[in-house]
């Protein structure tokens, strides 16, 4: 269970707690929008409302979502109040953001089941008590023709193109359907409803957040603070975490498996995680730097990340039998100190076994490749290989053993 610091009162020292807040509360954002807003916000000495929206996009979450969860965390630890918004309304336009294409709207029934999911998912790393979810359709269901239209009346087609991905869209010809105009103000019109002092989102959501404090200011509210946070890369340490390209960490996916996934990224990729996903201080992971530095093997460090992940969304004892698994299948520490990395091109978005062996010169044959299947000596993330035919889809990032001393840790592109 979570331990909550004290609420905000007057008995502390308030100059002393927003230093405090302020160096945790910007640890791994990428931007705060006024660069003091934050800072005069906490002045205030009072609970703020902070929102962060989610569209029930698809039944479970990664952890790339739970940097946005985290941060609210943090915000609740402070004593703020969280508002986790499940975007039901907006989910049936399509959030357009970052997309070619229009994006096809989800269903209602989509959306009520993915929501449901969302519900228990974040109480792995959220206070139950202290988070309010809220949906948008309450106020948005309820709004009239003449009532979205006055909303839009609020923002121009104009600046609505300034927006990189419609104006990337609008100059190559290719089409922008008029509704996914009303995303944006829809969502702007959230931090409206719910008088928010902050609102949080990825990166590619800056525009909609800013429109947010466009609304607010037209309906005489004192505008939101945005703080957006970075993209979480995925495994293969380059493309935005995602289930559609294969290279995530899931919510739910077994101890074992997660632990497998994140034991899987390279030394470089793992501080990002560290910053983005441990609930360890500044002052912790400083020090796990030194000790690296120092000597301790990266391995180790790794091992550290992989258990507290476990650990949130499973249990101390998972994890800690995940690890044992983990050691014993790479035979006792028969993975080496170091290992190759490389990035591999896959054919049509997929590569047959025996091949990316090959490729990643951990056999010198395709035959050599398929006798070390049958002889059992083939691994990926420590699980034995047994079929010839596999094919591994593009977008991975794993460890592959051959024998007891050959190992590479490959992404397929």
């Amino acid at each position: 269970m979570l331990q909550f610091r004290d609420r905000l009162s007057p008995r502390h020292d308030v100059m002393t707690k927003i230093k405090e807040q302020m160096q945790e509360l910007v640890r791994g954002s990428d931007e705060v929008l006024p660069a003091d807003g934050l800072e005069a916000k906490l002045k205030k000495n009072r609970p703020l409302i902070v929102k962060a929206g989610f569209d029930p996009t698809a039944p479970d979450l990664h952890i790339g979502h739970t940097v946005l969860i985290n941060k609210m965390r943090q915000f609740q630890e402070f004593g703020h109040e969280v508002v986790f918004l499940i975007g039901d309304f907006t989910g049936m336009i399509g959030d357009p953001s970052g997309k070619n294409t229009t994006r096809p709207p989800l269903s209602p029934e989509e959306i009520k089941a993915n929501a449901e999911t969302y519900e228990t998912q974040i109480f792995k790393i959220l206070d139950k008590k202290a988070t309010r979810i809220d949906f948008n359709s309450r106020w948005m269901g309820n709004m009239d023709a003449a009532g979205l239209v006055k909303l839009a009346s609020h923002h121009t087609v104009a600046r609505m193109l300034e927006r990189d991905d419609f104006n990337k869209r609008y100059s190559n010809g290719q089409p922008i359907s008029i509704h996914e105009f009303l995303y944006p103000i829809v969502q702007g019109y959230d931090s409206v409803e719910l008088k928010a002092d902050i609102e949080l989102g990825g990166t590619d959501q800056k525009f909609n957040l800013l429109v947010g404090r466009q609304l607010q200011q037209d309906y005489g509210q004192e505008p939101q603070i945005v703080m957006t946070m970075p993209l979480l890369e995925g495994l293969d340490g380059v493309q935005k975490m995602s289930k559609s390209l294969g290279n995530y960490v899931g919510i739910t996916d077994a101890p074992g498996e997660m632990f497998g996934k994140i034991m899987s990224i390279s030394d470089e990729l793992m501080w990002r995680y560290f910053e983005l996903l441990s609930f360890r201080s500044i002052e912790d992971l400083a020090g796990l730097r030194k000790r690296i530095d120092e000597g301790l093997n990266p391995r180790d460090a790794k091992f550290e990340l992989a258990g507290e992940i476990v650990s949130r969304f499973h249990d101390a004892g998972a994890a800690s039998t995940a690890k044992e698994e983990f050691v014993a299948r790479f035979q006792q520490g028969a993975m080496p100190e170091e290992m190759s990395e490389l990035t591999l091109a896959s054919k049509d978005g997929r590569l047959g076994i025996a091949h990316l062996l090959k490729a990643a010169g951990l056999v010198n044959s395709t035959s050599e490749a398929f006798r070390m299947i049958k002889q059992g000596a083939v691994r990926i993330d420590g699980v034995r290989v047994e079929d010839r035919a596999l094919e591994v889809e593009a977008g991975s990032t794993c460890i592959y053993q051959v024998g007891k001393r050959k190992f590479s840790r490959v992404s397929l592109t």
